[in-house]
């Protein structure tokens, strides 16, 4: 199988050939078109939406398939094309009135209702249009009587003067205005009612007759009637906040000061959605775009993150209490006498933790302790120090996988600010060097795209590897294997577009070898975008083919030097670029000292006459 192949040849044998079998079949799958209709949709959709993350659709047939191989798909149109393939539209403050007054004209004309009494359903029925439909055909008395929509339009008493009933004053029916129940109320206390509700909150997209017995709707038409204009902007804010808050299928962009909607629409993708203002979320979780890592990973490692845990287990790793009042305290330096801050001031040993009257030349001086050396022997800090290891242990295990999240996250924030300089000024003074249109130079906007986004997966993948479980090995040398990868190959990528790239914006005139530059970092730009597409489809996919028919979990646990590793400058052999980084404890094997088997692909020593995982014979 091959993997990352920008300059050629890394290769990974695993255990079983029907692990990397289903990596060879791997097809890339168009999303499914959407059906425009939002009657159909909506029906559609109602199970996915209450379903959380087990709506989204697997594959065809039902494999979890993912293959590293590369593809010949260097094609810049074609990156424009998958790019465009999405399962969300973003939506603007227009875009969200326009969606709004669609379904109100819909709703109108299939119940032939007003737009008003439309609007009361539809925001009773959370905008679904679908959902209005179903229950108003099913019982058009319950539905009316629980929004306050009345079957009959009552008019007020066909007289001169009549009597409001808020102020009681009698005024003429030219200034009176009434809800469909007919309650007749003055225009200045109908302003006031509708003014008191619009400052009190969003309450007042439900507002009803002023008349305490009477729980008719007072809907927008009442507003624009008799509301200021002032007003009248609130309650028009309330109303596009309701559409997108209480529908199920659109959310807010949660970027600070955006004001995006995106509408999720069911399909074959994921709940990673880019909203119009360059912000990448999670639309299931609204935390930031976090694939290949579940969104219950993700919270989990928010939390850890945030939380005191491991501050507790740096004390309790780093420090000793003190005897006497049990503050932490750390050593850094120093002998072993400490003398505890004021107004504790209690001297002790910092090895057996205690008096340091006690101590001296004969127990060993400033910087030994007999007296610890003698009771652990017996046994008695067991316990206090395999706390302290294990605590000590888990730190710097957090420590390694968070790291290396923050250092690709900082990564990730430089490669924007760089993409963002070379589309201000840096594009159009290569272009005015080089003597080419801007138009011809979008491979290294496309290059820089891409860095960004693996950036982003790469960061995660540590999230990953963290919780990923301990005994599951085949599972995690199998991972930290193609982490290493996927983080050379970024690295490769990354070199190019920077600074390669720099060569060129510094010439004085253009250069005969910008061409061969084009082609290389296109190329590695397909490379690692076809890598990580399916480095996310496997992890996704929870490595399930891998270890699968390996009943003591060996995947790739000994793998020769040639397959593992890249070329170097020199052409000697290589551990791959980032193994180190993701902690991936996989090492080369020289190539004279191991056979590979026929069935499996299994790496054995030479020593074997057959494989030591499927039994098969050594062909000789």
């Amino acid at each position: 199988s091959r993997l990352f192949r920008p300059n050629g040849g890394a290769r990974l044998r695993s255990a079983r050939s029907g692990s990397l079998s289903r990596l060879r079949r791997a097809r890339r799958r168009p999303v499914a078109a959407m059906d425009s209709e939002d009657d159909t949709r909506d029906s559609a959709d109602e199970d996915f939406y209450s379903g959380g993350e087990a709506g989204l659709a697997l594959s065809d047939d039902g494999d979890a398939d993912y293959d590293f191989a590369d593809r010949d798909s260097d094609d810049s149109d074609d990156l424009i094309s998958h790019r465009q393939q999405q399962n969300y539209s973003v939506l603007s403050e227009t875009d969200i009135k326009q969606h709004q007054a669609d379904d109100m004209n819909r709703v109108s004309t299939v119940l032939s209702i007003s737009k008003s009494e439309a609007c009361a359903l539809l925001r009773s029925y959370n905008w679904s249009v679908s959902k209005v439909h179903d229950e108003w055909f099913v019982d058009e008395a319950r539905v009316r009587t629980a929004v306050g929509l009345p079957e009959k339009q009552n008019e007020m008493p066909n007289e001169r003067e009549l009597t409001c009933g808020i102020c009681f004053e009698s005024c003429p029916r030219e200034s009176m205005g009434a809800a469909s129940c007919g309650h007749p109320f003055c225009g200045v206390c109908w302003r006031g009612y509708i003014s008191t509700a619009i400052n009190d909150g969003p309450g007042c997209l439900m507002l009803r007759c002023p008349d305490p017995s009477c729980s008719a709707a007072v809907g927008q038409d009442m507003v624009n009637l008799f509301a200021s204009d002032e007003d009248k902007g609130k309650y028009e804010r309330y109303l596009c906040r309701s559409y997108i808050e209480d529908n199920r299928k659109t959310k807010w962009c949660p970027a600070p000061g955006c004001e995006y909607a995106v509408e999720f629409v069911v399909g074959s993708g994921s709940y990673d959605v880019s909203c119009g203002c360059s912000y990448g979320f999670c639309w299931n979780c609204t935390e930031e775009a976090h694939r290949p890592v579940d969104c219950s990973t993700v919270s989990k490692w928010i939390l850890k993150n945030s939380a005191e845990s491991e501050n507790m287990n740096w004390i309790l790793a780093n420090s000793k209490p003190c005897p006497k009042c049990k503050r932490p305290i750390e050593k850094n330096q120093g002998c072993m006498h400490i003398t505890c801050t004021p107004p504790c001031k209690f001297e002790f040993c910092w090895l057996c933790l205690g008096p340091w009257s006690d101590h001296g030349e004969r127990t060993g001086g400033f910087y030994a302790c007999n007296r610890y050396e003698a009771a652990r022997q017996e046994g008695a800090f067991d316990d206090s120090e395999r706390r302290r290891e294990m605590a000590k242990n888990s730190l710097e295990r957090y420590t390694h996988y968070y790291e290396r999240w923050a250092a690709n996250q900082s990564s990730r924030q430089k490669a924007l600010g760089d993409l963002q300089s070379l589309q201000n000024d840096k594009l159009e003074k290569l272009s005015d060097i080089q003597s080419q249109p801007e138009s011809q130079l979008k491979f290294i906007i496309e290059a820089w795209l891409q860095i960004v986004e693996c950036r982003r997966v790469l960061k995660w993948t540590y999230a990953y590897g963290y919780y990923l479980p301990d005994h599951e090995h085949a599972k995690r040398q199998f991972f930290e294997y193609v982490q290493g990868e996927a983080e050379s190959g970024l690295e490769r990528l990354h070199q190019c577009a920077e600074k390669e790239l720099q060569i060129y914006l510094d010439a004085d005139c253009p250069s005969k070898d910008f061409n061969d530059f084009r082609t290389k970092l296109a190329g590695l730009t397909s490379v690692t975008r076809n890598y990580f597409e399916n480095l996310v489809r496997a992890l996704e996919s929870g490595l399930n083919d891998v270890g699968a028919h390996t009943g003591q979990g060996a995947c790739s646990k000994a793998v020769s030097s040639k397959n593992l590793g890249g070329k170097s400058k020199s052409g000697k052999n290589k551990a791959p670029v980032g193994a180190s980084k993701s902690g991936s404890s996989t090492r080369g094997m020289d190539d004279g000292n191991i056979w590979a088997c026929d069935q499996c692909t299994f790496a054995n020593p030479r020593s074997a006459r057959s494989c030591q995982v499927c039994d098969h014979q050594q062909h000789r």
